[in-house]
Order: structure tokens, then sequence, then C-alpha cells
């Protein structure tokens, strides 16, 4: 039988805190996945749904992006993406009577971790201008309010329109497709704030902007390194991978300012040597990086490759690059070794190793996450990690490449069918042919823009299909402030959030279906499709039935509110693809390269890979017709004495925003989140002991004074210098304006924090 939703929240005054694990998954978590489950969904719920994760006639997990393998376990999931399976799956429900139990005002006092325990939404509810209170509100009503607030704006670009990367392939194509029709490229996801740098490096260098790499590849590598990435909590299931790129022989450096349990040890729990043996150890050298440090680190590596003799792939880099000799100049005539070591808090010793394991690798393969996309300098470093592959020829070659996680599932996805505020010349010209309207070519907001858009008054109407933006988002009060400002904002939403109680004038929640749900509409039982990290693409089939009759899918959401706001003039059939869901696929094999025969091809339970020219024939769609080498200056960011610089991550039971619970167990964090971890040598010089509680407040050029407090000062084996605590009660502490160059995302990996001592 499932559990209850919590009535009050937990009380996070006094973490508990215990040494800190050195190995990742195992029984524990097993044991977590199946208990979270059963309070979520009951016993035969969760067997029955849980079996249908990732399987080749089963749903997408709505959790990570990481690939699924050809082979499949009968248990084809991680803890996080059971827990995030069990919160869609789950038996509670919010209904009308709840929101009359809770005023808006109530709600917002409460934690992120209560609203989303609450279950799933099963009506659409409106907040009236001036009420107090969410009331039902007939889904004919709700885009009636939609339509009264687009049409009467004096520009389609006073909109915004937001995307989460659980959007499917479909609804994502169909959603870009009614804004631009609307008027607007003002397009903004998720993506603006985790992987932009990723693909403004990516796409300036070898020309697309995703991974080069396929699993196979990872398994064929001679050195594989992780870098800014923790993969035991936000992509389990690449533990698995890793594991099997060792058991074949692989290194692997991880390169990261906190030592994690799953890159030290992993105790596959799909094994009886996992299970109940010492697991397999994975790191054979760990660089602990000082935040920021990394583009110095693959500049030293790319000076010595440059003058070892023999080690460059001269052949390669003389037919397939572009920029070598500007580069060679600025990597090994200019590197200033004392700089260096400063830059990266490593020893010379350190990277002289980490070079040995480089030039014993004929595969290399380079994986990363948020600890290199969120700094002010990311798209340099990134830049810097394509220059160190190039050098030895790693792109284009089995077992070797580029492999940037995305930690969203079809959030890569979503950026394939047009969810991006800047859309290439190339892809409005193909809307243009199929649909026969002219798209607008200005660029819109992202995520940053955005904000300042509705701070500023400028954009008036806030549409989010899916997340939770106010949580995610950086500088939380003017955030806040600015999504005040609107006088409409609308949220489909399958749960509760924080998002929900910081409105607009006028408020919707607009309750959909879930991955996990079947989805019928009159042409019969449909499924949707999503790309995964790795660019292949496949079918996603929900199976249970809907949380509420009152649901209705994404498509059909974005098919009926399409045709209320554009009316007769669209010559889009709105109708026809909200019928089925085939006739959007035929469209978008004729407008997005890649998916010709789309219907077809997904009909293969192993699904497609998408074509990679820089993977597939060291082709390089660049400017130059080449992959670029480039050479920017080295930065990294700094703190003044007494202070300290400061990442934002997740806890073990946290999913992006989502807070399954109030445990880090693999950091020894119990019963609490308000906790900031600092080298114990550095706590003790700004007089904190273990156990202490502090204010973090950031500082920024602009003088402003942003303060998180209450926080337990944990003793952590963290770079010194560095400090790290969980979003989003650190967003607060981030400058909106503290953004990564050419890509805008916030620079959430390097904040300039004081220490200020404090009682509860």
């Amino acid at each position: 039988m499932a559990g209850k939703a919590p009535e009050s929240d937990p009380v996070q005054d006094a973490p508990e805190v215990s040494a800190r694990k050195h190995s990742a998954v195992g029984l524990p978590a097993i044991t977590n996945a199946l208990r979270i489950s059963r309070q979520q969904m009951g016993v035969k719920r969760t067997a029955l749904t849980l079996l249908r994760v990732n399987q080749k006639e089963g749903f997408d997990c709505p959790g990570c992006a990481w690939p699924d393998p050809d082979h499949r376990h009968a248990a084809e999931f991680c803890e996080n993406g059971a827990k995030a399976v069990a919160e869609e799956a789950t038996l509670r429900r919010v209904t009308p009577d709840f929101f009359a139990a809770h005023s808006v005002a109530d709600l917002a006092k409460r934690s992120g971790y209560w609203l989303g325990q609450q279950g799933r939404l099963t009506q659409p509810m409106y907040l009236a201008e001036g009420a107090d209170h969410y009331t039902p509100v007939s889904w004919e009503r709700a885009f009636d309010i939609v339509a009264e607030e687009l049409t009467g704006l004096g520009s389609p670009d006073e909109a915004v329109f937001y995307t989460s990367g659980r959007t499917s392939n479909e609804a994502a194509f169909l959603y870009q497709l009614f804004a631009r029709e609307f008027g607007t490229n003002n397009l903004p996801d998720c993506s603006n704030m985790c992987h932009e740098s990723s693909g403004s490096a990516l796409t300036e260098t070898i020309g697309i902007g995703k991974g080069s790499v396929s699993l196979e590849d990872l398994h064929k590598a001679d050195l594989i390194i992780v870098a800014g990435q923790n993969p035991g909590t936000n992509h389990p299931r690449q533990l698995s991978a890793l594991e099997e790129a060792k058991a074949n022989g692989a290194k692997i450096i991880s390169v990261n300012p906190l030592p994690e349990a799953g890159l030290e040890r992993f105790k596959n729990p799909q094994t009886p040597r996992g299970l109940a043996g010492g697991g397999t150890a994975l790191t054979d050298l760990f660089l602990q990086i000082r935040l920021g440090g990394d583009q110095a680190l693959f500049r030293a590596l790319n000076h010595l490759l440059l003058t070892t003799d023999g080690a460059l792939d001269e052949d390669f880099i003389r037919e397939h690059t572009h920029g070598f000799e500007e580069f060679r100049e600025a990597a090994r005539d200019k590197l200033d070794w004392d700089e260096t070591l400063r830059a990266t808090g490593l020893t010379r010793a350190e990277i002289d190793r980490a070079l040995d394991m480089v030039l014993a690798s004929k595969r290399t393969i380079v994986c990363w996450a948020m600890g290199l996309t969120q700094h002010k300098h990311s798209v340099p470093t990134i830049r810097e990690v394509v220059n160190f592959l190039l050098l030895r020829g790693n792109i284009g070659r089995p077992g070797a490449g580029v492999c940037p996680v995305r930690g969203h599932s079809n959030v890569q996805g979503d950026r394939t069918m047009g969810i991006f505020e800047r859309p290439a010349p190339a892809f409005l010209e193909a809307l243009e042919k199929e649909f026969g309207f002219a798209p607008p070519r200005e660029h819109g907001y992202d995520v940053v823009r955005a904000i300042r858009a509705l701070r500023d008054g400028r954009a008036k109407v806030f549409f989010a299909m899916g997340g939770n933006f106010v949580s995610a988002t950086p500088d939380t009060d003017v955030t806040e402030a600015a999504v005040r400002r609107a006088n409409l904002t609308v949220h489909v939403s399958t749960k509760l959030n924080r998002s929900h109680v910081v409105t607009g004038a006028r408020a919707l929640i607009l309750p959909t279906l879930g991955r996990t749900e079947k989805d019928v509409q009159d042409s019969g039982e449909q499924f949707v499709t999503v790309e995964d990290s790795m660019g292949m693409v496949h079918a996603s089939r929900g199976r249970l039935a809907p949380a509420s009759p009152h649901l209705l899918s994404e498509p059909a959401i974005v098919c009926r509110l399409a045709r209320r706001v554009l009316g007769e003039d669209s010559r889009t059939p709105w109708e026809e693809f909200e019928r089925d869901y085939a006739a959007v696929r035929d469209r978008i094999a004729r407008v997005v390269p890649g998916f010709e025969d789309f219907n077809a091809r997904v009909a293969n339970p192993d699904g497609f890979a998408l074509p990679h020219a820089p993977r597939d024939d060291r082709r390089f769609p660049t400017a130059t017709g080449k992959a670029n080498f480039t050479a920017a200056p080295v930065e990294y960011p700094d703190a003044p004495e007494g202070r300290l610089l400061l990442q934002t991550l997740r806890s073990h039971d946290q999913y992006n925003t989502t807070i399954y619970g109030l445990d880090d167990r693999y950091r020894g964090i119990k019963n609490g989140r308000r906790v900031v971890l600092v080298h114990p040598e550095d706590a003790r010089a700004l007089g904190l002991a273990d156990g202490a509680y502090t204010d973090l407040v950031s500082e920024w050029t602009d003088g402003i004074e942003r303060r998180a407090p209450g926080f337990r000062v944990v003793h952590y084996p963290t770079a010194r210098g560095c400090a790290a605590a969980y979003y989003p009660e650190t967003n607060v502490l981030i400058p909106l304006d503290h953004t990564a160059d050419t890509s805008n995302t916030p620079a959430s990996k390097s904040v300039v924090v004081r220490l200020e001592r404090t009682t509860l």
C-alpha cells in the first residue's frame, strides 16, 4: 500500500553528518529505490512499472538522458531513475480540494520537497487576479484565458515559451511550431542553464553541438577522462559503461573538486560481485582540481603534448583541422607553470602522471557535465578539451571523442526539434517551406534574457512546458520578482512545484500526462519519441492509466492552444496532429535533417542513430570546413583573502530541482539540505568548527548583498579554497548577470562567497 503525503514540512535545522562513502550503488541503492517506490506506488504498481522502464516496448525513464544498451536487463534503471518514475507514477493526488484547503500564500511557505510529495495534479487550475486560491477551470476556459492574453499583446515577442527537457520530440516540435507561427523565437529552455556552453563550443570547433561517441565507443576506449561530473548521483547507469570499459583494459582519470563515491568504486547491483563483493575500482588517477581550473589543466596537457616528440597525430592535424599554428604558438610557447599550478590546485607531478596516461592511450574520450559548463570561461574550457582531443586525432575514431553527458531525458531532442532562441536559418527555411508561413528571423530570449525581459516589463506572458523555472534559475529574489510582474503565467505540469506559487497577475496550471501513462487519441493509442545523450532516437510508450480523466497530453495541449490562438488563418493541421502523432513525425521527417522516413525507422525497437558528420566520416561542418583549433587565453576564477569559491550541486536524493528526500547518502549527510561543504583547513582559517552555522553571502561587482542563511558547516575534503552547497537553496547567491561568455549560462560553479558565522 502506498504511503500518504506528508502533512507538514520536515524539520531540517539539524542535519546529521557521518563519514562519506567510498563506493556507490550496491544493495543500499536497491533497498532505497524500492522503499521510495513502495511509498509512492505500492508494491504491485512498483513491480509493474519499474520493469517497463527503458525497455524496448516500455517507456523512457523521465530522469537522465544516458543511452540504453543493446542488451537490456530486466531492471534497466538506476536508483534515481526509480525515484523519478515513482514520483510520476505515484498514487497520491492533488485535487481541487487540496487547493481549496491551501492558499497560494500558504503553499509559498512550503519547501519544494513538501510540494512535490503531494502527488499528481488532476485538473486544470486557475488563479484569478487578486485571488488567494487556485480554483478548477475547464480546459476550454483555460485556453480562452491564454488566448486572450496572447492575442492582446502589443507584439508576439512579449510572450516567452519555456521548455523543460522532459518534453517529447513530438510535443517539442509542435510547441516551437506554434510559437513561431504566433510570431516569436522566444523559446528558452533548460539547456540554456546546463549544456549551452557545450553546444556553443562544439558547434564552433567540430560543427555539431552534440557528443561524438556511442556506448560502444566507451567500451572500446583506452582512456576515459571524467571531468566536472558526478555520475554516481546524476547519471548512475554510466557507471556500468565505465565498469565495462575497465574490464576491457581502459584507464580512468577523474577531474573534480570533490571526491565522489561513484567514481571511486562501483558496486554493480546486477552482479554478485557488486551486491556481495567489493565491486570495481574505477578511477586510476584522481585530479582534485580547483573550481574553474579545468581550462588551465587541459592547456597544460596540450603544452606537454606539443613539446613531446611523436605525441601528435600529424596526418589528422594536417588533413582535418584548421588553426593549428596559432594554437601551437599560444599553448607551446606561452605557458606559465606557476600560474597553471595556482589555477588548478594540482602539482606538476600529478599533471605529468596524467600525461603519461594520455600518451599510453590510442583512443581517448573526455566526458563532462556541469562542472565544466557553468563558469564564466566555460566555452573556452570546452574548446580546450577539443584541442586536446584533436592533437592526437581522437575525434572520428572508434573508442574516442567528446562526451557531454546530458542531465535530463530528451533535453537534447528538444533542441534538435527546434527549441532554440537562435535557430539556424536553414531550419527556419525548412519550416517555411513545409508549413507555408514566414517564421520570425530575429533571435529570441534565452533563460537569462527572458528573466531580464520579465523584470523590465518587456515580456508579459510566461508559458512553461514542464519544469520548475523559478527554482532552476539564478538570482532567486530577482527571478521571482520578475515572474510576478507578468500578466499571466502558465505551467504545463505533472506535479506541484514552487513555480506554481510564484505567479503573474493571473496563473494557470495545466495538468498533463507523464511518460509512464497511456496516451490515447482519436486515432488510437499513441507513442512519443526521445533522443538520448548520444544521438539515439527511440520510442517511448506509457502503460499506466492516466492519473486523472482530466489530463491532456502535451501534444494535445499545444494543438488545442494553437487552434484557439491562431484561429482559422493557420494552415497547419493542428487537429490532425493531435489525433495522430505519426502525422507529426511525417512533418518532422521533412523538416529536421536525419529524421527521414521517421515513422518506419522508429518502428525498430532499437531506434536509430542520428547522423554525426565528425563521428561518421571525419567531416566537420564548420565555417572552415575543418575541425577548428582555438587559442583563447587561459582564465580561472579567484577569490579574495578570507573568501571561498562556491559551487552549487545536487544531493543524492535529488534530480535537478526535484527533491526526493533529505539525505545525501554518499556524502554522509542525513535529514537536511542546508549544509556547506568546506575543507577543514579553510574552515579553521575562517574560525568555523564542524557543526557551526553560517550565512552564505555572495560578492559580485554590483555590490548587492545576496544571502542564503543558516547553513551547517561540514568539514569535507573539497579542493582548497572551494566550497559546495545544494541548489536550489543556493541559487539566491548567483547574480543574474554572472554568466558564461558566449553561451550566457549562469556561472553556478564559481561564486565568490564569504561565510558569516551565525546561530539558529
